[in-house]
């Protein structure tokens, strides 16, 4: 449910599927409408309220280390709100400020060493999801739990793509059986609706209910390169805004990661790499020097 269209964009042969593949995200998520469509939902209002809700809930409830759970409080535990575990982050999305809670188990020690997940890479986790309607009542409504799967954080939910950057993965101690991992990053995500399936909602969760996942991150595919064109997706932002998703060189509604010929001028980015395969150090238009060749439409053909 999280990612439908989990690794569906490495197999794309060709722009007009990348597009396809991009507008089927955008629906599945309810990213966008038509033009006709008008969303006169009060989405600022709403990420108040849910903020609101979370830190209630984060009064009245703890972690209990040996449940590996959230639980209600009782006398003596530490409320999460006084966890110092417990870390926020602000977020603007869509014009909308909201903030993104996460409770960190364990960070994770990766072995071969990497860095933490950047918004669009490939991750292997494990996740528990619960959604909170109140303070009160927690609502179980997936899990992947027995053995991990393999998302692309451009493709679930917002709060998971901005949750799982602060942990990193384990080490593989798989021996001829199930893949099994040690010292992965776990904890808890806490997301409002807003960074959830908003005041749509989604099979088996109602609208405008913040989300509740227990999260483990086994490893990561750093520099995660979906369109296949020699530039990680994490790279190919270059208005630097470190959004990867509205960068769109040639408007042809397929962001550059997910477009391998991100100028449209007919020859793929891996084509214009230069001998040394990397295509973010040729600038060779001698009128436009400090635009690299595949981000430029005019060369090869400039005059």
């Amino acid at each position: 449910m999280l990612n439908c269209t989990a690794n569906y964009f490495q197999m794309l042969q060709s722009k007009k599927l990348i597009i396809l593949g991009l507008l089927m995200v955008i629906i599945g998520h309810s990213c966008k409408r038509n033009d006709s469509f008008v969303d006169d939902f009060d989405h600022a209002a709403q990420a108040l309220k849910d903020n609101d809700s979370l830190v209630d809930f984060f009064q009245t409830h703890y972690y209990n280390d040996a449940l590996d759970s959230v639980k209600p409080i009782i006398d003596g535990a530490t409320a999460l709100i006084d966890d110092p575990r417990l870390m926020m982050q602000d977020v603007t999305e869509r014009e909308v400020d909201y903030t993104l809670y996460y409770f960190i188990n364990s960070v994770g020690e990766p072995d071969p060493v990497k860095d933490f997940p950047s918004t669009v890479d490939s991750v292997l986790v494990k996740y528990r999801g619960e959604y909170l309607f109140n303070t009160e009542d927690l609502n179980f409504f997936d899990e992947r739990v027995v053995s991990p799967i393999w998302l692309t954080l451009n493709s679930v939910i917002r709060g998971w793509s901005l949750g799982f950057i602060h942990f990193k993965g384990g080490r593989n101690i798989t021996d001829n059986g199930p893949i099994t991992y040690e010292n992965g990053g776990r904890g808890i995500l806490f997301i409002p609706s807003g960074l959830g399936y908003r005041n749509i909602g989604t099979l088996g969760i109602p609208p405008n209910a913040n989300l509740m996942f227990y999260i483990e991150l086994y490893d990561l595919v750093e520099g995660t390169d979906h369109d296949n064109d020699g530039i990680a997706s994490k790279d190919e932002d270059p208005d630097g805004d470190g959004d990867p998703r509205n960068d769109d060189t040639d408007g042809d509604l397929a962001p550059n990661y997910l477009d391998f010929d991100d100028d449209g001028d007919g020859i793929s980015t891996r084509d214009e790499a230069g001998d040394d395969g990397d295509p973010t150090n040729d600038f060779n238009d001698p009128n436009n020097p400090a635009l690299p060749d595949y981000l430029n439409p005019n060369y090869p053909n400039s005059n």
